[in-house]
This record gives C-alpha cells, sequence and structure tokens, in this order.
C-alpha cells in the first residue's frame, strides 16, 4: 500500500481550457455501454472516424484492447470488473484533460461503475451513449461466439445470460441499434456534440 501523505499533485503549466482551445472542440467522455454484440465498438469506431475527418483529437479506448495492456492482469471477477472499469476512468479523465473527445466501448453492465466514473468527471464531461439493442439481435450477431459459448456453460457470469446488464436509466443518447445502419447510429452521436456545442 503507497503512502498517500508522500504523494503531492503537481499542476500544469498549460490549462485544460488551453488544451480545448488549441484544438477547438469541447473535451468529453462518450461513454458507449450495451451488452456484447450490441454494436459499441462498431458505433464507436464510426464516430472516431467522423470526427476525425471534422479535424477534431479523438481517441478510442475499447475493451478488449485495454485487457491485453493496462488491464492484462484483470479477471472477469466482480472485484476485477469494477478494476477494469475504474481504470479505464482514470485513463479516459487524463485523455479528457488533454483536450480530448475520448469514446470508450465497454460493456460494463452495472448502473454503480457508470455513475463511478461519472462522479470522477466534470459536470457535462461525461457522456453516457446506450446502445440499446435487444438480446436476441446481440445473440443473433454473436461476433465472438461468445453467446453460444455462455449458453454452453462454458463461459459463467456472462453479461444478458447468467450475469445481469442494468440499463442507463436517463442517458445522454440512447441508440436502439436494430434495423438502422452504423452510419445513421453515428450521425446520432454527432449531431448530440454538434447541438451541445462539443464540436
Amino acid at each position: 500500500m503507497q503512502d498517500n501523505e508522500n504523494i503531492v499533485w503537481h499542476d500544469h503549466h498549460v490549462s485544460r481550457a488551453e488544451r480545448s482551445e488549441m484544438k477547438n472542440q469541447t473535451p468529453c467522455i462518450l461513454w458507449f455501454t450495451g451488452l456484447s454484440g450490441s454494436g459499441k465498438s462498431t458505433v464507436a469506431n464510426a464516430v472516431e472516424n467522423l470526427l476525425f475527418q471534422m479535424a477534431k483529437h479523438t481517441y478510442l479506448l475499447d475493451g478488449d484492447n485495454v485487457r491485453h495492456g493496462l488491464n492484462k492482469g484483470l479477471s472477469f471477477s466482480e472485484v476485477d470488473r469494477v478494476e477494469n472499469i475504474r481504470r479505464v476512468g482514470e485513463v479516459a479523465k487524463l485523455f479528457s484533460d488533454a483536450g480530448l473527445i475520448v469514446l470508450t466501448a465497454f460493456i460494463s453492465p452495472f448502473a454503480a461503475d457508470r455513475n463511478m466514473v461519472r462522479e470522477m468527471t466534470r459536470p457535462g464531461e461525461f457522456i453516457e451513449v446506450f446502445i440499446d439493442t435487444p438480446l436476441a439481435t446481440c445473440e443473433q450477431r454473436d461476433p465472438k461466439g461468445l453467446y453460444k459459448k455462455a449458453r454452453a456453460g462454458e463461459i459463467k457470469d456472462f453479461t444478458g445470460i447468467d450475469s445481469p446488464y442494468e440499463a442507463p436509466s436517463n442517458p445522454e443518447i440512447r441508440i436502439v441499434n436494430d434495423g438502422i445502419s452504423i452510419d445513421n447510429a453515428a450521425q446520432q452521436v454527432i449531431d448530440y456534440l454538434k447541438e451541445n456545442k462539443y464540436i
């Protein structure tokens, strides 16, 4: 355990506001949440591509990718899942402080974990994007074959099957990703960012 009494916060000479002004955007965290197979990563990638075309400064944190590095040592136990989201929230906050529009694609099934990240950010910085896709549609897509394994009992505590998903009650953006194009879904996020003066 580290001795926090000997750790002192060091203020930067360049402020968040100055970094934001240089990039001509309001930094924020677009937190994509939804079931496995809902389209979180696909929509987040499409949104980032649109922002890139608009010369906006972004970074995308994807659940699987982060577990290859930063969170490599974490399991899928309840304790480690909370720690996974906490770490991602801290990294997203740092990137936002650097002036970036951060996109994160994580199932993050529990409302308490998403609220934990919201509470560590500034007002208006955390934008919850609920990719609301029916379980049946996610299972039909099953891009990684995980639902099949979960149904066969090969994966335990799988969200949507034997572990709950707590849908956001009041997300900033809700996209029903069933029967619409990826372009349509991504544009809904871009429209929100424009309407609320983030870009």
